[in-house]
C-alpha cells in the first residue's frame, strides 16, 4: 500500500517537473527574443518600444525565476519520493524472504504434527494391549486367591474342631483343680492381711523412734547454729582487726559455705541415684527370673486349670490388694496427722516397708498374670461375668467407710471456710501453709502485644495432708493475666503441684497484684509484678584517682558507662 501511494505521488510530480522545465525553456527563448528586439529598437532609436520591451523582459525574468524555484522544489520532492521508494522496495524484499521462511516452517510443523499423531496412536495401541494383559493376569490371580481362601477356610474349620475337642478335654481336667486353688488363695490372702497389720504396728513403733531422733537432731542443729554464730563473730573481729571489708569477706565466706553444701547435696543425690539404679536392675533381673520360671512346662499345664474362673480370682486378689493399700494409707495418715513433718528419711522408711510388705502380693499377681494365658485362646464356649459382686472382709469395709466419712468432713470444712490450725506435739503450724517457687511472679522488660508464660510450683509446707484451690487474681490484673490451675486434691506434706500464669500486656505500664489461693489452714497469695523496660546506667568507677604526679606529666584513665537495662538511652 505504501508503494502504491508513493507511485501515485511520484508520477504526477515527475510530469509537473517536465512541464515546468518546458515552460522554463520557452521563457528563456522568449527572453532572448525580447533582448534581441531591445537591441534592434535601441539601434533604431525607438525609445517607446525599448521601454515596452524592457517591461516585457522584466516580467519574463520574474516568471523564469519563479519557474526555476518551482523546478528546484519539485526536484527535491522527487528525490525524496525516490529514496522512500527504494527503502520500501528493500523492505518488501525482506518481507518476501520472511514470508517464504514462514511458509517453510509451517510445512515442517505440519509434518511434525503428523508424525507425533502417528506415534501417539501407536503408544495408545500398546497401552491398550498392556491393560488387556494386566486385566487377564489380575483375573487369574483373583481366581487363584479365591481357591486358596477356600482351602484355608476348610483347614481352619478342621483345626478348630480338633482344638475344641482338646479344649473340652483340658477344661474337664482343670475344673477339679479350681476349687482347691481358690481355697489356697483365700488362705494366702488372710496371711497377707495379718502381715500387713503387723507391718502397720511396726511402722507405729518406728514413728515414735523417729520422733526421738528428730528431737536430738533439733538440739544438735541449735548447737551447731550457736557455734556458727560464734565463729562468724570471731571472723568479723579478725577482719576488723586486719582492716578489711567485713561485708565483702562475710559474703564470700557464706557463698563458699553454700557452694560446699550444694556439692555435698549433689554427691548425696548421686549416691541415691546410683542405689536406685542398682535396685531397679536387681528388680528387673528378679522379675525376668520369675517370668522364666512361670513359663516352664509344668506351670503351663497348671494354667489349664484356671480356665473357668481365672479372671475372677485375679480380680479378687487385685481388689483385696487395693483395699489393703487404701487401709494402710488411711492408718498411716491418721498417725501422721498427729505428728510433725519429719525428715525425708521417715518417708523413705515408709515406702521401704510398703515395698517389703507388697513383694509377696506382687509375686502372686505376676504368677496369676502369667497363668491367665490359656493354651488355646478364642476357643472357649462359655463366658463368665467378671463384674459379679463378691463378699468382702468387714474390717476392710469399715476402714473404707471411715476414710470416706473423714474426706467428706474435710471437704465440707474447706468449702464453708471453716479453717483450723495444724498442731503436732510441742509445735504449731505458723506462717503460710504453701510455699511458691519462685516466691514472686515477676514479668520484667515486656513488650506490648507479646505473650509471656511462667510455671509456678506450690509445695505443701504444713505438717499434714492439705488442700489447695484457686480463688482468683487482683482486680487490676484480670484484663492482662490468666491462671491455669488444675486442683490436685489432697496433698501430703512435702508434695508439690504446678500452675501456669499467662501475661498478655496491652499497655506499657507497670502492674502489681497477687494470685489468691485457699488452703485448709487459711488463705494465702503469691505476689505478681510486671515491670516495663527501663534504662539503668552505671559507671565502673566511683572515684577517679590519678595518684602522685610529676609536673608536666600526662596520665589518662578510661571510664566505662554500662546500660544494664532493656531500654536504650542517650547521655552526655
Amino acid at each position: 500500500e505504501n508503494l502504491q501511494n508513493i507511485n501515485d505521488v511520484f508520477v504526477p510530480c515527475s510530469d509537473t517537473l517536465s512541464a515546468c522545465r518546458l515552460r522554463s525553456k520557452m521563457l528563456a527563448k522568449q527572453l532572448d527574443h525580447v533582448d534581441m528586439e531591445i537591441e534592434r529598437e535601441e539601434e533604431a532609436g525607438n525609445v517607446a518600444a525599448v521601454s515596452r520591451l524592457q517591461a516585457v523582459s522584466s516580467r519574463l525574468c520574474t516568471e523564469l525565476e519563479r519557474e526555476k524555484e518551482l523546478e528546484l522544489t519539485l526536484a527535491l520532492t522527487l528525490k525524496q519520493n525516490l529514496v522512500e521508494l527504494w527503502q520500501i522496495e528493500t523492505e518488501q524484499e525482506k518481507h518476501d524472504i520472511l514470508r517464504e521462511q514462514l511458509q517453510k516452517d509451517e510445512e515442517e510443523l505440519q509434518m511434525q504434527y503428523q508424525e507425533e499423531r502417528k506415534v501417539r496412536i501407536w503408544k495408545e495401541k500398546i497401552t491398550a494391549l498392556q491393560a488387556e494383559g494386566t486385566r487377564r493376569t489380575r483375573e487369574k490371580r483373583e481366581e487363584e486367591a479365591q481357591r486358596e481362601r477356600e482351602e484355608r477356610n476348610k483347614k481352619l474349620l478342621e483345626d478348630a474342631k480338633r482344638n475344641h475337642e482338646k479344649a473340652v478335654c483340658f477344661l474337664r481336667q482343670s475344673m477339679a483343680r479350681i476349687h482347691e486353688k481358690n481355697a489356697k488363695e483365700e488362705a494366702k490372702a488372710q496371711e497377707h492381711m495379718e502381715r500387713r497389720i503387723q507391718a502397720v504396728l511396726s511402722l507405729k513403733t518406728s514413728i515414735t523412734s523417729n520422733r526421738e531422733r528428730l528431737q536430738t537432731l533439733q538440739i544438735l542443729n541449735k548447737a551447731k547454729a550457736l557455734e556458727a554464730k560464734k565463729e562468724e563473730m570471731k571472723m568479723r573481729e579478725a577482719i576488723l582487726a586486719e582492716g578489711g571489708n567485713v561485708i565483702r569477706e562475710m559474703f564470700l565466706h557464706k557463698r563458699q559455705q553454700e557452694h560446699e553444701k550444694r556439692k555435698e547435696a549433689f554427691r548425696e543425690l548421686q549416691k541415691s541415684r546410683k542405689t536406685e539404679i542398682v535396685s531397679r536392675i536387681l528388680q528387673e533381673k528378679a522379675s525376668i527370673h520369675k517370668q522364666r520360671k512361670s513359663q516352664s512346662p509344668t506351670k503351663a499345664i497348671k494354667a489349664r486349670g484356671r480356665l473357668k474362673d481365672p479372671l475372677l480370682q485375679s480380680g479378687k486378689a487385685w481388689q483385696s490388694e487395693e483395699t489393703c493399700k487404701h487401709a494402710d494409707g488411711e492408718i498411716s495418715q491418721l498417725y501422721l496427722q498427729n505428728l510433725c513433718s519429719f525428715t525425708k528419711a521417715m518417708a523413705l522408711s515408709i515406702s521401704l516397708a510398703q515395698d517389703v510388705l507388697w513383694e509377696s502380693g506382687d509375686e502372686d499377681t505376676e504368677r496369676d498374670k502369667t497363668l491367665l494365658v490359656p493354651e488355646f485362646p478364642g476357643l472357649w464356649s462359655q463366658e463368665y461375668d467378671l463384674h459379679k459382686p463378691k463378699a468382702e472382709d468387714p474390717t476392710v469395709l469399715g476402714i473404707r467407710a471411715m476414710r470416706k466419712q473423714m474426706a467428706e468432713k474435710k471437704m465440707e470444712k474447706l468449702q464453708t471456710g471453716i479453717l483450723h490450725k495444724q498442731t503436732v506435739p510441742a509445735q504449731e503450724q505458723k506462717g503460710c501453709a504453701f510455699h511458691s517457687k519462685p516466691s514472686c511472679i515477676h514479668f520484667k522488660d515486656f513488650d506490648v502485644g507479646q505473650i509471656y508464660k511462667k510455671k509456678i510450683v506450690l509445695t505443701n509446707a504444713s505438717y499434714s495432708v492439705n488442700y489447695c484451690r484457686l480463688v482468683g487474681i487482683s482486680e487490676g490484673l484480670k484484663d492482662f493475666i490468666s491462671v491455669h490451675f488444675d486442683p490436685p486434691g489432697k496433698m501430703s506434706s512435702g508434695m508439690s503441684c504446678e500452675f501456669l500464669v499467662t501475661f498478655k500486656p496491652m499497655i506499657n505500664e507497670g502492674l502489681e497484684g497477687a494470685v489468691m489461693f485457699m488452703a485448709q489452714t487459711g488463705s494465702f497469695s503469691v505476689p505478681l509484678k510486671c515491670t516495663v523496660k527501663t534504662c539503668m546506667l552505671a559507671l565502673d568507677k566511683e572515684l577517679i584517682d590519678f595518684g602522685s604526679l610529676v609536673v608536666g606529666e600526662t596520665i589518662s584513665q578510661t571510664i566505662s558507662l554500662t546500660n544494664s537495662g532493656a531500654l536504650g538511652a542517650r547521655f552526655r
